[in-house]
């Protein structure tokens, strides 16, 4: 059995900027998401395919705040830091065929969707966003739902201190998918997206 990308996560400071920021750079139109109650966060979504999506997310102002650490390292300072410059690409996802309960596996729902999702107890981010976060969904996955924009994943660029640890990690699950893995002095990701306008990095 193998993993493959999920989705793409691109974090803002306002779930409208990072939707202007996105649909200004691709010229596509982002989907309606929801709320993550449990994470007091909100998203947009983009199809990028029938087994994959990009998610826009931001923390929900409307929302209590949450009993511990927002994941995707929201809470953090560093990336806090990074969202004052800008909607940014910060992490992804793989989806694996199984994701047994364990110390930092939650299951989660947004919707009529569930699913079970790897998040560390300090919500940061895992090898600093380069490390997959591991899903499994319970329903279909929402690029089952999306209408298709045209919008493909050429390529994802992961820069990191340790390339080989993540390779051997990235070997453990088995993963397929277009994915260069270099040395970098500190975690990096980029995406090569193919659109209905031409070629767009994220």
């Amino acid at each position: 059995m193998t993993a493959h990308l999920d989705h793409l996560v691109v974090a803002a400071r306002t779930l409208d900027e990072g939707r202007a920021w996105l649909e200004g750079r691709l010229r596509v139109t982002a989907q309606p998401g929801g709320e993550h109650a449990h994470f007091g966060t909100h998203n947009v979504l983009l199809s990028l395919g029938p087994d994959a999506y990009l998610e826009v997310i931001a923390v929900n102002p409307q929302a209590p705040a949450p009993g511990r650490p927002r994941w995707f390292g929201l809470d953090s300072p560093a990336v806090q830091a990074r969202l004052s410059h800008g909607p940014a690409l910060i992490h992804w996802v793989a989806a694996v065929p199984d994701l047994p309960a364990g110390p930092g596996v939650l299951a989660l729902s947004r919707g009529e969707h569930r699913w079970t999702l790897t998040v560390p107890e300090d919500g940061s981010l895992p090898g600093g966003g380069v490390t997959p976060s591991q899903i499994h969904w319970d329903t279909p996955p929402p690029p089952t739902r999306l209408p298709d924009a045209g919008v493909r994943l050429a390529h994802l660029h992961l820069g990191t201190p340790t390339p080989d640890a993540l390779r051997r990690h990235l070997r453990a699950l088995s993963f397929l998918g277009e994915v260069e893995v270099y040395r970098a002095p500190q975690p990096e990701l980029r995406a090569l997206l193919d659109t209905p306008h031409g070629p767009v990095e994220l």
